[in-house]
């Protein structure tokens, strides 16, 4: 984790944010001094050297690194693979009972599903703009331990109104270090806890079914698994509460001179840290760039598939002709594939530096999992379940895409704002997936399996617009940073201007 290689870089802190080389011939656009008027919040940091220069060399960089892993990664992972988890407790309890207890009736379940992608994009854009008023750390961990409560509360529900209910706050109150180089093998790591977020939940869940099928229960089995998953979320918001810090400044397992050279280290990026005020400019930007509105659209066509599969993944596998005790079971291989494909997927890119286009690999994986699911005879059960595992690859261009927001949009608001953007798709998609899987073609569900493999066909053309429009900007800024006029604003990194705005961003690929 910690063998990436930084350069050395000397780095001397400066009192002034926006002073620039005297000289007649070059000059900084008008505009973007302007822009560059309110720096971010790196740069005060910096300026408390009173130009004292510091020196990053490699092997404090590596120190440095496996300090930030040894902290952040591990409550990251946990809280990963816990949100995945909260949210496929409905698929486990729609076998496990659920549906006649609560006397759900026709498409019912299917809008139980959609409902909570109702909350969550209710509160998306408030969410987004209060992480960047409010303490990051602080306001992140509240909502995991919120959501972890409000997860209990579901298993006081008597009736479909009443879980309607709970099912809305739930996606109101779901919860938001690295350079670019480091960044993609760490939010695969992180997402790959989703699989085994999955792998544990399927365990869990078929042991309390096997349970209390034995020894009997005076509370419902899919009543005590959103017990124990919400239980384990609230202990696990309480743990991220305590490690992690709102940002390099005030990381308590950090030492005071090692928070400066912790935000040092990602100068490279070429973003700084967090900037708490509002921005209307980039907000134009950000609904005027094409990555976007691609991000957005990738996100939406994406998670049509990904919101029937994550509530309906049991009963799919119950299609095949196994008991709903064995699709508990199971199950679980589904999440050690996309732990497996997320890990390789992450590394890969990182590798090639060709983390878009590796991704692609996972999604040609699903499609071809789908068509094996729709295309085989029905007796051959164990063709199609091995079929369905494969489509537990599909996250890694979500994940890929998931890592852009974060080494390829600078500016505070405007990656605040695209980050709405992505999840106000994410939840769409996730609104309509439910919806594909139609009471009346129970129990294959063929017509939603071909709508979720031409949504991939279509997310594949996707990822491909996105890598040639980064790669095309790339050689734009390098003939930017080429002209005789061209002049680099001191401590430009610090300057909170967006990807756009600074030619020397460079965009990963």
């Amino acid at each position: 984790m910690a063998d990436e290689k930084e350069t050395a870089v000397p780095i001397a802190a400066s009192p002034t944010a926006v002073d620039v080389e005297k000289n007649a011939e070059k000059h900084v656009d008008p505009k973007l001094q302007a822009h560059a008027q309110d720096a971010d919040e790196a740069m005060q940091a910096f300026q408390q050297l009173h130009g004292e220069t510091i020196e990053l060399d490699e092997e404090t960089n590596k120190r440095l690194l496996r300090i930030i892993d040894w902290n952040m990664m591990p409550i990251m992972c946990f809280v990963y693979g816990m949100n995945y988890l909260d949210k496929t407790t409905l698929s486990y309890a729609s076998v496990m009972g659920l549906k006649p207890d609560l006397d759900l009736q026709g498409d019912q379940y299917q809008w139980l599903g959609s409902l909570f992608y109702f909350g969550y994009l209710a509160w998306e854009y408030p969410t987004n703009r209060l992480l960047q008023l409010l303490p990051l750390g602080k306001y992140s961990g509240a909502c995991v331990v919120i959501w972890g409560a409000i997860l209990c509360c579901f298993a006081a529900v008597q009736n479909y109104p009443g879980a309607i209910a709970i099912r809305f706050f739930l996606g109101v109150f779901e919860a938001s270090w690295y350079t670019k180089a480091e960044q993609c093998a760490r939010v695969n790591i992180w997402f790959s806890f989703n699989g085994w977020g999955q792998i544990l939940g399927g365990f869990v869940a078929y042991g309390i079914a096997v349970g209390t099928s034995k020894h009997g229960s005076s509370i419902a089995p899919w009543k005590i698994v959103f017990l124990v998953t919400g239980l384990l979320t609230i202990v696990l918001g309480a743990i991220f509460l305590w490690v992690v810090p709102d940002s390099q400044l005030n990381a308590r397992w950090l030492k005071e001179e090692d928070r400066v050279l912790a935000i040092a280290r990602v100068r490279s990026n070429q973003q700084g840290i967090g900037n708490k005020h509002f921005k209307l400019h980039q907000v134009k930007e950000a609904l005027t760039d094409p990555m976007t509105w691609a991000f957005f659209l990738f996100a939406l066509i994406a998670n049509i598939p990904n919101g029937g599969i994550t509530n309906f993944f049991n009963q799919l596998i119950t299609s095949f002709g196994y008991t709903a005790q064995e699709s508990l079971l199971y199950g679980t291989p589904g999440g050690a594939v996309e732990v497996v494909a997320l890990i390789l997927n992450g590394y890969a890119g990182q590798y090639t530096g060709q983390r878009i286009l590796c991704s692609i690999g996972g999604l040609v994986t699903a499609v071809v999992g789908m068509l094996l699911i729709v295309a085989l005879p029905l007796e051959n059960n164990v063709g199609r379940l091995i079929g369905y595992y494969m489509t537990q690859a599909s996250p890694c261009p979500f994940v890929a895409l998931l890592s852009m927001l974060s080494s390829n949009v600078a500016g505070y608001t405007k990656k605040t704002t695209v980050a709405a953007f992505y999840l106000i798709g994410y939840c769409a998609g996730n609104i309509i997936g439910p919806q594909i899987f139609r009471p009346e073609d129970e129990p294959r569900y063929v017509p939603a399996e071909i709508t979720i493999i031409c949504c991939w066909g279509v997310c594949v053309v996707l990822i491909l617009f996105i890598w040639w429009w980064y790669k095309k900007e790339n050689a734009k800024k390098v003939l930017a940073r080429a002209r005789p006029d061209y002049m680099r604003m001191e401590n430009q990194e610090w300057l909170d201007l967006t990807d756009r705005e600074n030619h020397e961003f460079v965009y990963a690929l």
